[in-house]
């Protein structure tokens, strides 16, 4: 059976260069959402690595959801739940109670997204080598 794992990672590598490019524009709530987006396709490869499919959005289940036979960091599950709420949010303007999400996410939400997904893929990245 062939699976899809390398096409997951690449494009979670891809989705991250994609974050820091926006990170880069002032684009901070495209940054934010393009770092979840980069986190959850990688924790998905993994999953396909293993022979699993993986399904849903929510970062920390996804890794808490792993094989047994992988040892996820408790800090990493706690950067997850991080991500996890630029899922929605940086997107729709009525995920807040008034202005449009670029109002409400700046530098130092993007450069914490960006950092967490950048654990989260190295971490993967080690367990598919």
């Amino acid at each position: 059976m062939t699976t899809r794992a390398r096409d997951w990672f690449n494009q979670a590598v891809r989705d991250l260069e994609q974050a820091e490019d926006s990170r880069q524009a002032g684009r901070h709530e495209w940054a934010c959402f393009a770092a979840q987006q980069a986190a959850e396709k990688a924790v998905k490869a993994l999953h396909l690595h293993y022979g699993q499919e993986a399904w849903g959005h929510v970062i920390a289940g996804l890794l808490r959801e792993l094989p047994d036979a992988v040892s996820v960091p408790a800090d990493l599950v706690e950067k997850g739940r991080v991500l996890d709420n630029f899922y929605i949010p940086p997107r729709y303007p009525n995920s807040h109670p008034a202005g449009a999400p670029f109002e409400h996410y700046g530098p130092l939400q993007s450069e914490e997204a960006l950092r967490y997904a950048r654990a989260i893929i190295e971490f993967v990245r080690s367990q598919m080598a």
